[in-house]
């Protein structure tokens, strides 16, 4: 790959400049206004407007993940990949309708607040400690390491270590300001990947229409793409059979067709988007009617990112196979390989687009680590509560609002979840220094879907029971927990063994490997469904109501007419695109 230009180099400094400044000039107005510091640092204050929620959460979500790993997909699998996208923006809808009322009305600040306040300590500080892992291992190390090798294909690969480096610093400054600068900086990066995305899109479009003969035209490149890969246009892939290719095996395994709707694809989206610390931190802050906006902005936002993050990956794999583009190591390539076509000054800019995808999301789990950590471990655990000190850490950033006497127990906080998130990002950089966790072996995307998996279930039956019915006990939330990472390792690992590769529940396929392996996205629904049905038959056999539940009414779930028009505008639009690439 050439390297950059004067004029590639120029622009992105002037992105980092933009944010850099813009970040430094909200901390600094924050810093003047009479407003508790860790109050502001962890939850923005409530002063997050509804676009700035929608954008935020967009600029968290959209990272290397998506960038890299789902354009990888796409290269791999085609626009079937779209539904962790699509579907998200349904899931959005119902995060904002049913959920977000629940977590506002019990002032939840915090996901392991939310179990402690709805079941016990035991739960909370369970899934304190599981999604701190989550985030370091899983999330950090491999957003770090995707976008890394991204950015670095494009200006040499020496330059692996020294990339990875400079995002994780540049994540931590952006971090240091607390989550208002991360909320109002998000919205530049999102204006940018966005830009930048679309940019980057529409020149791959021209050079592969040129490439083919038909000028410098984007809709003739799409036609072409469709034209010549017509099996990458499809939403709902075709279920093996003995005849079919170790490749089309291959494809099922990551996304298994129509069976991906009735399983996992729910539980993936409704569990990152509704029961996930660092997504949801943006709109816990506000009001119900800015969140609800916010999410639901953030949901029509959701549309539109498989065109800038799946559609490369298309096209690189048409240009690849028609002997237009060489060197691909492998799927996760694709996008990298793609920056390389375009004209000095755009490279830059997608580059800077790329860059503001990685750091954005880097921030906000940064964030969000220190916020858990901070609120439901060190304060619980490690300080000395003086008497009359309030129970909860959620309860904490409301009892010291307005108390100056804890100025000083305010800034320890900050400092704290400041260490913490210095600490999370520097295990992140050490374990991904020579990709210790494999990540570039299965595919980046595939990586992270696989296991997030073995937590999602479990995780999401104790909140959508928790949430909605009043019945469900704290010993049914640990079971629940236990169940659910349980059967997550059976299915993955013990179930053809056991069960033999194909029953009423599942069809195993055999990998590369020659080993039968069922689609993880099936183990998933499975997994979830049995942990339901133990948390249930545990619950039964305790009170009729936990005195523990939450009081729900339904004044809580009404829509402005404006919230309305929003739901039935997404709705209209997912309807049209599956209609057209079933």
């Amino acid at each position: 790959m050439k390297g950059l230009s004067n004029l590639d180099t120029l622009i992105f400094v002037i992105y980092f400049i933009l944010v850099a400044g813009y970040g430094y000039w909200v901390y600094s107005k924050k810093k003047k206004a009479a407003v508790s510091a860790s109050h502001d640092y962890f939850l923005a204050e409530g002063s997050l407007t509804w676009w700035a929620i929608g954008a935020s959460l967009i600029a968290s979500n959209i990272s290397a993940e998506q960038f890299i790993g789902m354009s990888g997909n796409g290269y791999f699998v085609g626009v079937a990949v779209a539904a962790y996208e699509w579907i998200a923006a349904l899931a959005l809808i119902i995060i904002a309708v049913w959920f977000m009322p629940v977590y506002l009305k019990n002032k939840i600040y915090t996901m392991p607040q939310f179990l402690k306040t709805r079941y016990n300590e035991t739960v909370s500080l369970i899934m304190a400690i599981f999604w701190l892992l989550l985030y370091v291992f899983v999330n950090l190390t491999s957003i770090l390491y995707l976008g890394a090798i991204a950015i670095s294909g494009l200006i040499g690969p020496e330059y692996l270590h020294i990339v990875m480096i400079a995002l994780a610093v540049f994540s931590l400054i952006i971090t240091l300001g607390g989550m208002k600068v991360i909320g109002y900086t998000d919205v530049i990066q999102v204006a940018v990947l966005i830009i930048g995305g679309f940019a980057t899109i529409y020149f791959a479009l021209t050079i592969v229409s040129e490439k083919f003969g038909l000028g410098r035209d984007a809709l003739a490149g799409f036609k072409t793409l469709m034209a010549q890969a017509p099996d990458h246009f499809h939403m709902i892939l075709k279920k093996p059979t003995e005849a079919s290719s170790q490749e089309d095996i291959n494809k099922y395994l990551i996304l298994p067709g129509i069976a991906m709707y009735f399983a996992g694809q729910w539980i993936v989206n409704l569990n990152y988007w509704g029961c996930n610390q660092y997504i949801t931190q943006r709109a816990l802050g506000a009001d119900l009617q800015t969140a609800r906006k916010g999410i639901l902005f953030a949901g029509f936002l959701k549309l539109l990112m498989p065109i800038i993050v799946m559609l490369p990956g298309i096209a690189a794999y048409v240009l690849h196979q028609n002997g237009h583009l060489e060197g691909l190591r492998g799927m996760d390539d694709a996008y990298s390989a793609i920056l390389g076509f375009l004209p000095s000054g755009l490279k830059g800019l997608a580059i800077a687009a790329l860059t503001a995808a990685i750091v954005a999301s880097l921030a906000g789990k940064l964030n969000s680590i220190g916020t858990i950590f901070t609120l439901d471990i060190y304060m619980k655990y490690f300080r000395k509560k003086p008497a009359g000190q309030a129970a909860s850490a959620g309860d904490h950033l409301v009892s010291v609002e307005n108390d100056s006497a804890k100025e000083g127990e305010e800034k320890n906080m900050v400092w704290i979840g400041r260490m913490a998130a210095l600490g999370a990002i520097a295990l992140a950089v050490i374990f991904e220094w020579k990709d210790l966790l494999g990540i570039g072996g299965e595919g980046g995307f595939t990586f992270i879907q696989k296991y997030t998996g073995f937590i999602s279930p479990g995780v999401f039956a104790m909140f959508i029971l928790g949430m909605f019915w009043k019945r469900t006990t704290g010993a049914a939330a640990v079971a629940g927990l236990l169940t659910g990472f349980l059967m997550a390792i059976f299915f993955n690992s013990f179930a053809v063994s056991l069960l033999g590769h194909e029953n009423f529940m599942y069809t195993a396929f055999k990998n590369n490997d020659g080993v039968y392996e069922i689609p993880f996205l099936i183990n998933m629904g499975w997994a979830f469904v049995i942990t339901m049905l133990v948390m249930i038959g545990i619950s039964l056999a305790g009170p009729k109501v936990n005195p523990k539940a939450f009081q729900l009414d339904k004044s809580m779930f009404k829509l402005k007419p404006s919230v309305i028009a929003m739901i039935v505008a997404t709705l209209l639009i997912l309807m049209a695109l599956y209609a057209k690439f079933w």
